[in-house]
């Protein structure tokens, strides 16, 4: 891979995180305070994420692996992404901001997976080469909340109270529409399955990755993908309301301590990879997620402020040796008919189907620990989704047979 394509492949990847970490982080603190959304509302609203990755597949399945590159699809998805974020700028009610969302939560989400791809088509390992692109991605989600908090302060008490956290749906609409130009220069994909014979309505649809399923092993780490991310939506709704409620000051600020640490475990992957395994390399990204939930239970601002910042940065070994590392073994197993349909299923397991569930019960049990002057109980609230992860990484160490993805040094 030449050195221009790669500086593209990163600046790809800045963007398309910056955009996704620019807005939504913050969203249940917008929501709850300046649209005055109930716990099942801001739940509705985060469930939209999940609502795209399930139409994903069927987009990837359909459009990029047959008929079109995917990265004019790509283009014209950010583009059309940039208006509907600028119309979300403008609103301050639910009922108006909830269509707009949901629209473009449908358009974005299989964008993930056709950045994935067009990352893919370039690399001869990805299991060596994708970590040094991805990592990108992180940097531009960090950079995003470094700007809300520490040169915008639109996260704080005072930006709250006067609503310039909609803000930040206006710079994302800015840099989706840079991303949506940009991505027409991108390296050409085309599409990777056969064009000259007519394709079965399965094929059409995408669901021909489905025969990735005949692997046991592909199978059990499909379903405890969907399992495992019914915890993490807690952390997505939850954790800045959290630290905005509990009082920590430029919390979205050090959020970005996560992804500060995801730049560091990124890189680690390669070498967890070549030394520990597929499987060991999940099972400790779903040890972080329980340690981190409980850390949250118990830690506060006070004395015990640092089990809030370590459980933070524990979000580095939770997200890339579990989503990366999985996008990855996806990779390895579906081979090039099916590389991008295969990892619009993973995305439909992830952040469709798992965290569809996950920001439903997020919402009821928020709502259940709601106290009369509008805190919550967030030690029992956290426990929650610790115990929850705790059971999904007993069930994987039991089921899922240990395995080598194919690494060249």
């Amino acid at each position: 891979m030449s050195i221009g394509i790669r500086v593209q492949l990163c600046a790809m990847m800045f963007l398309e995180f910056f955009i996704w970490g620019g807005w939504f982080v913050t969203l249940g603190t917008f929501l709850g305070n300046n649209v005055n959304a109930t716990g099942g509302e801001i739940a509705q609203a985060f469930s939209t994420q999940s609502w795209g990755a399930i139409v994903a597949p069927f987009v990837i399945g359909i459009i990029a692996d047959r008929y079109f590159n995917a990265e004019k699809i790509l283009g014209i998805l950010h583009l059309a992404g940039a208006v509907l974020l600028y119309l979300m700028y403008g609103t301050d009610n639910f009922d108006l901001f909830y269509p707009y969302v949901l629209v473009y939560m449908i358009l974005y989400m299989p964008t993930l997976a056709l950045v994935n791809s067009v990352s893919f088509n370039q690399m001869k390992n990805p299991a060596k080469e994708f970590s040094l692109v991805r990592v990108f991605g992180t940097l531009g989600w960090v950079v995003a909340g470094l700007l809300i908090s520490y040169l915008f302060s639109w996260d704080s008490e005072a930006g709250i109270s006067q609503g310039l956290l909609k803000n930040t749906f206006l710079m994302t609409a800015v840099a989706s529409a840079i991303l949506g130009f940009f991505s027409f220069t991108l390296p050409k994909t085309p599409p990777k399955a056969a064009s000259d014979q007519k394709p079965s309505i399965k094929e059409l649809l995408g669901l021909d990755s489905l025969e990735l399923f005949k692997d046991r092993n592909f199978l059990v780490f499909f379903i405890s993908s969907i399992l495992i991310c019914i915890p993490l939506a807690f952390y997505y709704q939850n954790a800045n309301p959290f630290l905005v409620e509990i009082g920590m000051e430029n919390p979205t600020g050090k959020m970005t301590l996560g992804q500060i640490s995801e730049i560091l475990f990124m890189l680690l992957l390669p070498y967890f990879f070549t030394k520990f395994g597929f499987k060991k390399t999940i099972l400790v990204a779903m040890l972080a997620w329980v340690i981190r939930y409980v850390l949250f239970a118990y830690g506060d601002i006070g004395e015990l402020g640092f089990m809030l910042i370590i459980g933070i940065a524990l979000h580095g070994i939770c997200y890339d040796f579990f989503f990366v590392s999985g996008q990855i073994y996806t990779d390895s197993k579906a081979g090039e008919k099916y590389k991008s349909s295969a990892q619009g299923l993973i995305t439909l397991a992830t952040y469709g189907i798992g965290m569809l569930i996950g920001f439903w019960i997020a919402g009821k049990i928020s709502d259940t620990y709601l106290l009369s002057d509008g805190s919550h109980i967030w030690e029992t609230i956290w426990l929650y989704p610790a115990w929850f992860a705790l059971g999904v990484m007993v069930i994987f160490a039991l089921l899922f047979k240990a395995e080598k993805i194919a690494y060249k040094s």
